[in-house]
C-alpha cells in the first residue's frame, strides 16, 4: 500500500481551501471536485491529514470507482476490490450510502449489496464463513452519482470539526471547520490584531489562535484509523511528534472576542482553556456599538445572527446598521462577515470588495470581505503597526 488515493471531504464552497491545506502538507497533486479533494499519498498521510486539516470534514481511503447500472454489477465490482488489504477479519464494517440521479436509487439495497460483496471478498482471504465484527471500526460508504459508484472507508471517525475542546453547546454554533476556513480566507496574520465582536461561544477566536500558534487542530483527539493494523502505530507517533515540534509556542497573539451574553462568554473562556489557548485571547462583555480599538490594520471576522425567523429580522437588521457605524472609524481594518441576509451590504452601508458563497450547515450564506489598506512593511523584527 505504498500509494493510496485519499479523499478529503469538504463543505460546498470550501474545496479550494481544503486543497490549499492538502498541498501545504506536501501533497501537490490535489484535485478539486464537488465537496471533496482527492490526492495520492501513503499511510503516513492518513495520520498527518487527520491531524492537520482545519477545514475538511473527513479523510477517506478511496477503494474504487466504477459505473454500475445493475445490482449484479455493483456486487461483482465491489467484491473484486482489495477489501482484506485494509479490513482485518475481526473488524466492524458498517456500510453507509447515498444515491443521486442514479439508476440504483435505493440506498438500503445498495448498502446491503456492498456489505454482502465485502463479506464475500473477506471469505476468500480469511477462509471463514462468519465474522464477529467485534474489532476496530471501518465505516464503508457507497456513494452513487449519475451511475458512478465511489467506495470509500472513513479514517476519521467523528467529523474533523470535533477538535475535542468544544464540550458545551450554544444556540446555532459555528462549526470549527467553517470558522477555520473563514480565518484562512481572510488577510489576517498572527502579527495583526483580530476581533470577533459577536463571538458567541468563541469558535472563531479559538480557531484563529490555533492557526496563529500553528497547532494541529486534531492534536487532542483520536481517529478511527489509529486502531487499524494496516497503519503502524509508529506513524501516528511520528505525526504527533511532528505536530508538537511545529507549534510556535512563543508566538504572541492579539485576539479579542466580545459579546453581550455572559453565558456564552463563559463557554468561550472554558473552550479556550480546553483548547490550550486561554492566554492568547481576551474576552469581554460589550455591545457592537461600543467597539473601538487603538490598533491599526487589524481584522474583524464574525458570524452575526442571520434573522432566519421573521420576528428576529428587525433586531438583526438594526444590528447590521450598528456594525456599519461601529466599523467605520476603523478605516485601516479589514472586515469579514458571514450571513445569509441578502440585504447585508445595504444595511451595513458599504459594498463588499468580494463575496464568496459558503454554507453554514444547510444555510446558504455569503462571506462578505471588505479589504482595508495593506499594512506597511516592517523593517525590523518585532516592529508594531500600532
Amino acid at each position: 500500500m505504498s500509494r493510496i488515493e485519499l479523499i478529503a471531504t469538504a463543505t460546498f464552497g470550501l474545496e479550494a481551501v481544503v486543497a490549499r491545506e492538502v498541498k501545504a502538507l506536501g501533497y501537490p497533486d490535489a484535485r478539486v471536485e464537488n465537496a471533496r479533494v482527492s490526492f495520492l499519498a501513503d499511510e503516513l498521510a492518513i495520520c498527518r491529514t487527520n491531524l492537520w486539516l482545519r477545514s475538511a470534514d473527513r479523510v477517506l481511503v478511496k477503494m474504487g470507482e466504477f459505473t454500475a447500472l445493475t445490482f449484479d454489477e455493483l456486487f461483482e465490482k465491489t467484491k473484486a476490490l482489495p477489501w482484506p488489504d485494509w479490513i482485518p477479519e475481526n473488524a466492524e464494517f458498517p456500510v453507509e450510502g447515498k444515491s443521486i440521479r442514479s439508476k440504483l436509487y435505493s440506498v438500503p439495497d445498495c448498502q446491503a449489496i456492498v456489505k454482502k460483496a465485502v463479506v464475500e471478498s473477506m471469505k476468500r482471504r480469511y477462509r471463514r464463513q462468519w465474522f464477529a465484527e467485534d474489532g476496530p471500526r471501518y465505516t464503508i460508504e457507497v456513494a452513487l452519482l449519475k451511475d458512478t459508484v465511489t467506495l470509500t472507508i472513513d479514517t476519521s471517525g467523528p467529523g474533523l470539526h470535533k477538535r475535542g475542546y468544544r464540550t458545551l453547546t450554544s444556540a446555532a454554533p459555528l462549526k470549527e471547520t467553517l470558522a477555520a476556513a473563514m480565518v484562512s480566507l481572510s488577510y489576517w496574520e498572527p502579527e495583526r490584531v483580530l476581533i470577533d465582536p459577536l463571538c458567541g461561544s468563541g469558535t472563531i477566536p479559538i480557531e484563529a489562535a490555533l492557526i496563529g500558534l500553528n497547532r494541529a487542530p486534531g492534536l487532542s483527539r483520536g481517529f478511527a484509523a489509529e486502531k487499524w493494523p494496516a497503519i503502524p502505530a509508529r506513524l501516528w507517533k511520528k505525526s504527533r511528534e511532528e505536530a508538537q515540534d511545529l507549534m510556535r509556542r512563543d508566538q504572541s497573539l492579539q485576539i479579542r472576542g466580545t459579546d453581550l451574553d455572559d453565558k456564552v462568554l463563559g463557554m468561550a473562556r472554558y473552550h479556550a482553556r480546553q483548547a490550550g489557548v486561554e492566554k492568547m485571547i481576551h474576552w469581554q462583555r460589550m455591545p457592537v456599538a461600543d467597539l473601538k480599538s487603538p490598533h491599526r490594520y487589524g481584522c474583524i471576522i464574525c458570524n452575526p445572527p442571520y434573522g432566519q425567523r421573521l420576528e428576529e429580522l428587525p433586531e438583526v437588521e438594526r444590528l447590521y446598521r450598528e456594525m456599519g457605524q461601529a466599523f467605520k472609524p476603523l478605516d485601516t481594518w479589514s472586515f469579514y462577515v458571514l450571513t445569509s441576509h441578502p440585504e447585508f451590504e445595504r444595511l451595513f452601508g458599504r459594498r463588499a470588495d468580494r463575496k464568496r458563497k459558503l454554507y453554514n450547515g444547510r444555510i446558504e450564506c455569503s462571506y462578505y470581505q471588505f479589504y482595508g489598506p495593506r499594512p506597511p512593511r516592517r523593517d525590523k523584527p518585532g516592529e508594531s503597526d500600532e
